[in-house]
């Protein structure tokens, strides 16, 4: 059984349909990682949602974890909280893709998403870990294991001394767009994060970014693009060496 890790989809279902046509993999035996923000930004959000929970009831070894853009519409629907709905969280082309007229909407409790959806994303845990790496959204603290972290933190740090500091347990994360992250650990715009023990895979963030997929054991990874084309690079040189160090836990 192979591991491959997904970036964030944020609404792109046919780039994730691209991956899942054009990668060598078991799709239905492989482990599969999504890392989180299936959701908001992209035109069709429940496309990526229900994809996903197929994916889950067809494989046991597909793990989906929990984004901050998951987070936010939670908070929204239990709380009333409007965060995920300001303009630049992409919350309110998530409602468009559910056919939520926004000027019909009066209140929060207005918004109606399926209930198999809301809970499937309720359940998504904060964080992963295998004898490989460590799976999160956002990212650790540094000498922390993330079973002692609070969760806010998983789901919404971008933090400098993780980026540039990390040199535990090789550690998989999303959340942050890798051409924002420090130019040492990426060799190009759309290329994935690779610095000390931490690799950041969200490749998302502009209408032509890829959605990234790594494979784990050989480092090979696989960029499917708008264009439809596919991507392979092969990065095993990049891996960081220590990959199975164990991070410190109390």
């Amino acid at each position: 059984m192979a591991t491959y890790v997904i970036g964030d989809v944020h609404g792109r279902p046919l780039l994730l349909d691209q991956l899942i046509d054009n990668l060598p993999w078991d799709i239905a035996r492989d482990k599969i990682v999504f890392l989180g923000d299936l959701i908001d930004r992209g035109p069709d959000a429940p496309g990526v949602v229900e994809r996903v929970m197929e994916l889950t009831r067809e494989n046991p070894n597909v793990v989906v974890l929990r984004g901050n853009h998951e987070q936010m519409m939670l908070d929204c629907l239990d709380y009333g909280d409007l965060q995920w709905l300001i303009p630049e969280n992409g919350g309110l082309a998530t409602l468009r893709g559910y056919g939520l007229n926004l000027e019909e909407l009066k209140d929060v409790s207005d918004i109606q998403i399926p209930d198999a959806h809301v809970e499937f994303l309720r359940n998504l845990p904060y964080y992963h870990e295998d004898q490989q790496a460590i799976y999160v959204h956002a990212g650790l603290i540094p000498g922390e294991h993330p079973s002692d972290t609070d969760p806010d933190v998983l789901i919404w740090t971008r933090d400098f001394d993780f980026f540039r500091g990390y040199h535990e347990k090789l550690c998989f994360f999303g959340h942050t767009p890798t051409q924002y992250l420090p130019k040492e650990g990426r060799q190009r715009k759309f290329g994935i994060y690779i610095n000390g023990g931490c690799v950041g895979i969200d490749t998302s963030g502009d209408p032509e970014s890829p959605l990234s997929c790594i494979q784990v054991e050989n480092f090979t990874l696989y960029q499917a693009h708008p264009s439809g084309k596919t991507e392979v690079e092969r990065l095993k040189s990049r891996k960081p060496a220590m990959a199975r160090t164990p991070v410190a836990s109390s």
